[in-house]
């Protein structure tokens, strides 16, 4: 497999908007992380606080290695252009494959903080009853009148 120089430049614009995702992620973790630190210093401590801390915790960790993974996936292809440029076509291709192995475990664990997002959100609503019973299966399977029944 011959790999030219627009192979890598391929990538640029992809990581590029991959990395923009992750930094909102994380700018929104930080303001969530500072709401609940306030809610904490002020007393208002409910039971799902410590929680929820815990997890924002670990995905701010999942992010921070999808960002350096990111990051190094898109050094790999910067390297790889300059040694297709000096004309190592051996290396670049090394280069390459590690920059894509970077990229597709940057995005597992992108997978993986989407699935502690959710958990985190279920967290959240955990204290409203009515929707701890509520799923997709369930919501599918009855009609909106025998909801209401329920409810009264």
């Amino acid at each position: 497999m011959d790999i030219n120089l627009n192979t890598p430049a391929l990538l640029f614009p992809g990581i590029t908007l991959l990395m923009l995702a992750y930094t909102n992620r994380f700018l929104a973790l930080a303001n969530l992380v500072r709401r609940l630190h306030e809610e904490y210093k002020k007393g208002k401590v409910h039971p799902t606080l410590l929680a929820q801390i815990a997890s924002l915790r670990r995905r701010i960790n999942l992010i921070r290695y999808m960002q350096a993974l990111g990051i190094l996936s898109f050094l790999g292809c910067v390297a790889c252009m300059y040694a297709l440029y000096r004309e190592a076509l051996e290396v670049a291709e090394w280069i390459f494959a590690i920059s894509l192995l970077s990229l597709i475990a940057s995005l597992i664990l992108s997978l993986v903080e989407i699935t502690q997002s959710t958990k985190a959100i279920e967290l959240e609503l955990s204290d409203i009853e009515e929707l701890e019973r509520s799923n997709i299966f369930y919501d599918m399977v009855t009609d909106r009148s025998e909801k209401k029944d329920q409810a009264s």
